[in-house]
Order: structure tokens, then sequence, then C-alpha cells
């Protein structure tokens, strides 16, 4: 599926044609995304909003576009609730700080799941050590599913915030969020989402879900690197003291003090990133063509087939085998019980031109629960086909013969 847009994909490894299953970790962009991001540097490339001359008018049109863009394709209610960041990453930082300055005090607590990203437990700690609180995590069942029971009796009184991944970054799995944000809601605690493995490959309604926060990459769906979103609801974006002080996100400086900015320039903070907020927007634009229905069954086939074919390799074991994910597989290979360490499987694979991602992924908590030292992880993009899985699973039998 649209292949040929992609000029990377033509790319050779180590003289093998390329096959890139690490899209979990960033995606590879259409000749659209990169023709808009060499378009705005040698046509309209001008600081936004404070000039009055013809190029800063258009680049600060076209970012203003790209926030209304954002609006759409998550159907929040204004454009004024979209704040443009740096990435997941930058926005639950951002967040993590403001949520601690408003709500946080010694002795209150904040929920996140054990299948988190380093980038939604850290920030978390530090507002947690900032303001004398309590970090408490949602446990995993057996087959590592979040244990809604138990998260039922972690809340109380004292949950300031739950802030829970939408989809594991490690294994894939759309976890039940709606029961999460509504159980929450019961005790008028806020919830935050890490929306960066969903937001690429689902349609995500944030009016719907009713979560009152929603974090994601552009680089995750195709869009350029340094650019992402942290949604609000107005309500707490109003009452949220903002992370960052410099220009943009004033009315007014004085020596006696400083008023801030209207929604949603009060939390951007300098000069934005006009340029990928465009080339993010081209990006949305692309994944609409193709139609949500449509991207979602293509990777739930490939995710369903790439099982499949796993199962069929004596020494796989599937993490989650057969749950709903959101294109991510993630595996481990055994040799008479003894696991060989993914970081081999993984270097062997590249070899053969087959781009996968090895290690803890970035959820230590997680992959400590799983008493593993990592996984090999498979993770598949738009224009990832079963040729692709084909490829890769021979590879793995070879990686496998002189492993063992």
């Amino acid at each position: 599926m649209k292949r040929e847009e992609f000029p990377i994909l033509n790319e050779q490894v180590h003289g093998r044609k390329l096959v890139y299953l690490d899209n979990a970790a960033t995606s590879q962009k259409p000749q659209c995304v990169v023709d808009a991001i060499a378009e705005a540097y040698s046509r309209w490339n001008s600081n936004i909003h404070r000039g009055v001359h013809h190029l800063s008018q258009i680049a600060t049109q076209k970012h203003e576009d790209a926030r209304k863009a954002v609006a759409q394709f998550i159907n929040a209610r204004s454009s004024d609730e979209i704040i443009f960041t740096k990435g997941t990453t930058d926005s639950i930082n951002a967040l993590a700080f403001s949520i601690g300055e408003l709500l946080l005090h010694e002795g209150d607590e904040v929920i996140v799941s054990g299948v988190e990203h380093h980038s939604n437990i850290v920030p978390w700690q530090m507002a947690c050590e900032r303001k004398k609180s309590t970090l408490r995590h949602i446990p995993l069942r057996e087959d590592l599913s979040l244990d809604i029971e138990a998260f039922k009796g972690l809340l109380s009184d004292r949950t300031k915030v739950v802030s829970v991944a939408h989809v594991s970054n490690v294994l894939g799995i759309i976890q039940p969020i709606e029961e999460i944000i509504r159980l929450a809601h019961e005790r008028h605690i806020p919830v935050c989402i890490d929306g960066a493995q969903s937001v690429p490959h689902m349609s995500v309604d944030v009016q719907a879900l009713d979560c009152d926060f929603l974090a994601f990459s552009g680089h995750k769906m195709y869009g350029p690197t340094g650019i992402g979103v942290l949604y609000g609801k107005r309500e707490w974006l109003e009452q949220l003291p903002p992370h960052e002080g410099g220009g943009e996100m004033i009315n007014h400086v004085r020596w006696s003090g400083t008023t801030y900015n209207d929604l949603p320039y009060k939390f951007e903070a300098g000069t934005p990133n006009y340029v990928g907020s465009h080339a993010l927007h081209v990006a949305m634009d692309y994944i609409r063509a193709i139609g949500w229905e449509t991207l979602e069954q293509h990777e739930h086939d490939l995710t369903h087939y790439c099982e499949q074919q796993l199962s069929a390799i004596d020494g796989v074991h599937i993490y989650a085998a057969g749950m709903p994910k959101a294109g991510v597989v993630s595996f481990n290979l055994f040799n008479n019980g003894q696991l060989i360490h993914p970081f081999d499987v993984g270097t062997l694979l590249d070899q053969q031109g087959v781009a996968v991602r090895t290690g803890h992924h970035c959820a230590e908590p997680l992959i400590d629960d799983m008493a593993v030292p990592g996984t090999v992880r498979v993770s598949f993009g738009l224009y990832n086909d079963r040729s692709d899985i084909d490829t890769f699973i021979a590879a793995l039998r070879r990686a496998q013969m002189m492993l063992s």
C-alpha cells in the first residue's frame, strides 16, 4: 500500500532490499511530507505571529491551519485546545509540571500503568518528588493485560491524575481506555492519554473518549520529527500554569509581573516549529486520504499474519499473542529453553536487510515484570505488506539456525 511514495524504502541495507519493521519507533515519510518541508524553507520561511510582512503572514496562516487540522483529526472542540510541542515526551513533561504545580501536594498520588513508556513515568516521578507525592501503577494480570480491579482499588481521594498509554509500545495491546476514563471521572479525576502508539494507527476521538488530555508525536504518523501535540480540555488548560516562559506566551511583561497569553499560546513559548506543523498537516491529510477503515484493517491483517507465521517457528514465544493490538508484535527466540538475546537476533536480521527494534523499548518496569532482558519487536506501517513479513520470517529462520 503506497510503498512507492516513500523514497527511503528504495534504499538497500547490506546489499539487500530494506524491510522496515520499526514503525513504533518512528515511521518513514512519504514524498509529499518531504516536499512540504522543502517548500516551507524555500518559499515562505519566516517567524510567525509577530510579523506584518508577506512571508510572516503566510507562515502564520500555515501554522494555524495545521492547528485546525489537528483539532479536526482528533475531533477536539476547538483549535484552542491544541498545543504544539516537540513530541509526546515534551507534551507529557509539560503536563506533569503544570499539573504538579496546580494539583499535587504532599501525600497526593498519581496513577500510571505497568506498561508505560519511560516518558509517561519519569515526568510524573519528577513531579511527585518535587511535590512530595506518590506515583502508583496499575499492575498486570498474568496475560499482561491491565488489572482493572486493582485499578479500582488504587483510586482514592488522594488520586489527583491518571496517565496511561492507549497502546503499549512493547506489546501493542490496546488498553481499555474508555473504562479507565469512566472510573477516574466517577471520582472527578482528570485522565491523560499517551497516544503515541494509537493516534498513528486508529481513529482517536477525544470527545467520544472524554479524555482530559492526549499527547502524541508527528514522527510516528508519517510526519517530521520535532513536532508533537498536547490536547487538553479548555477548562483544564485555562486553570493550568504555563511550564515555560518567554516570547509569545505573554500578553504583557512588566517589572512588576507578567500576564499570560490566551489559549493555546500560553503554553507555546518561543518560536514554534511552524515548518513541522505544516508537514504534520500534510501527513494527516495523507492518512485521511487512505481512510481509517482501510488503514486499521490493513494493520490488523498484518499483525494477525505475523503472529501466525511466528507461531510456526519452534522456540518463538509471542507476548500477549492473540490480544487486540495496534500494529505491534513482540517476541523472543529460545533454543532448548534458553533465551537467545534479542540483540543478537536483531543484529542478524539487520544483516539481512530487516529492521526491527530490540531491547527494553524504554519500558524497563514492564520488561522487568516479564523477567526477560528485552524483546524483539516488529511493528507495522501502512507501506508494509505480507511480503515484508515473509522476508522477515525467512531471515529469522536463518538467524535461528546460526544462533543455535
